[in-house]
């Protein structure tokens, strides 16, 4: 079989399941997208199909993830809770419709100007990728303390990185005594299970169920679902005005470029600059809305293609998080030495399997985010319970783990979770921090005990 046709299938089975997933309120992006690509890649699927399937998959969930954001007013995952203001002023004005319209439609305007941006600036970085092999312990200590510091936990984040580091290196030293080998999916795992492990934990413990009980269903007020154009698939420029366009076809260029900074950091960003140069409310959250969704697309697919392409190893905050499978997934796999994407794929081949991922996302997930919104949100309402998707992805975790390790693969990865997961909700030390102090781990060891 072509490897072009297996990628275009991987392609598919990616943009279904998550134009599906998106739709799902509060689920987080490294939570789903970890074991899911994982598991892709442990049942052998070649490095052609496996971009492909993540690309597909990172489109469709940032795509249909308006949905949730638009119609109800909570975030479809983390990159969306910056664009939450914004789409409740547009509910109130009655227009969610509106606010849905132009989310999506800078989302599919973002990811086709972040792919050959991206793409060209890793082939351009690519020159010094030795030095940043070389250095690799080094890197990762430092982007651990600047990723720490300016994330919502700040000085809590710094603070906590020696003994996360400590605690992750023990838990290594360990876990080698006994199996006789390192690892590292069920650290992976255990990280990205975190927040949805420590939602758990709060619900089963009496004196902290308090934060979380809620003494009457949430009610939900969806509009009329209406349509402004004929046939099946939308224009995308028809859509939005020419100053929408505009704006956003800067700032995802722009945001494509600052690889190393956080999504929703530039998300909001981008949309404060955007709706201070807007006047009117209408005008202000609808461009603003076209912005930030454009820019959640292009920081996505630019941090996973560019370290991907320039470097082989995760140095940038979606590389640590939901695109670590693709650097990182042992056996398959690995960093040290490098050993994925980046020694599998060209840099033209990073551009042709990633078009074939967008644009069957753009296929499947545009059109029907802009025909089936709100009949897919009340099926989602009525028939899909949150709780059944956590216990799913917990689930899969257990399945990945075990087959690393075994039992111990289960214990280690909710050990870590439960540790991880409370530092994620009390703390506010993000999976991006996590991630990067398991990198730097055994390099901060090193220099502090010789171990």
């Amino acid at each position: 079989m072509s490897i072009y046709l297996i990628a275009l299938l991987f392609a598919l089975l990616g943009a279904f399941i998550f134009t599906i997933i998106g739709l799902i309120s509060g689920t987080d992006e490294t939570a789903i997208m970890v074991p899911i690509t994982l598991l892709i890649i442990l049942l052998g699927a070649p490095p052609e199909g496996v971009f492909a399937f993540f690309m597909a998959a990172v489109l469709s969930k940032h795509l249909t993830h308006a949905v949730p954001t638009a119609l109800m007013g909570i975030p479809g995952d983390t990159t969306a809770v910056p664009l939450i203001d914004h789409a409740t002023t547009l509910r109130r004005m009655g227009m969610p419709h509106i606010a849905l319209r132009k989310m999506i439609s800078g989302g599919i305007i973002g990811a086709f100007i972040a792919l050959p941006t991206a793409v060209l600036l890793g082939q351009f970085l690519g020159q010094f990728a030795d030095f940043f092999k070389a250095s690799s312990g080094l890197i990762f200590t430092i982007a651990a303390f600047l990723i720490a510091y300016f994330s919502k936990g700040k000085w809590a984040s710094v603070l906590i990185i020696i003994p996360f580091a400590f605690f992750i290196k023990s838990l290594d030293t360990l876990s080698f005594s006994i199996l006789d080998k390192h690892l590292s999916i069920t650290f992976f795992l255990g990280i990205a299970i975190g927040p949805m492990f420590s939602n758990i934990l709060v619900a089963a413990s009496p004196a902290a169920r308090n934060a979380i009980v809620r003494n009457k269903p949430n009610e939900y007020n969806l509009a009329p679902e209406t349509k402004s154009w004929k046939g099946y698939f939308p224009n995308p420029f028809k859509i939005l005005t020419g100053r929408q366009t505009t704006f956003t076809s800067i700032t995802t260029f722009i945001s494509s470029l600052t690889f190393v900074f956080s999504p929703v950091g530039m998300t909001s960003l981008m949309g404060e600059i955007v709706g201070s140069r807007t006047k009117g409310a209408y005008k202000k959250s609808t461009t603003s809305l076209t912005v930030m969704n454009g820019v959640t697309e292009s920081t996505y697919l630019a941090e996973a293609i560019i370290p991907l392409i320039a470097f082989g190893i995760p140095l940038s905050p979606v590389a640590l998080g939901p695109a670590s499978a693709l650097f990182n997934a042992p056996p398959v796999y690995s960093v040290e030495p490098i050993n994925n994407l980046h020694t599998y794929l060209s840099t033209w081949d990073f551009f042709i399997f990633g078009f074939i991922g967008i644009v069957i996302a753009s296929l499947i997930a545009y059109p029907f985010s802009m025909n089936y919104a709100r009949k897919a949100s009340v099926l989602v309402l009525k028939f899909v319970s949150q709780e059944a998707i956590v216990a799913m992805f917990i689930g899969l975790a257990c399945l990945l783990a075990y087959n690393e390790a075994e039992f111990l693969g289960i214990i280690l990865t909710f050990t870590v979770a439960t540790v991880g997961g409370l530092l994620n909700r009390i703390l506010g030390v993000g999976a991006g921090v996590q991630f990067m102090v398991f990198y730097a781990s055994s390099w901060i060891m090193l220099q502090l005990f010789g171990f």
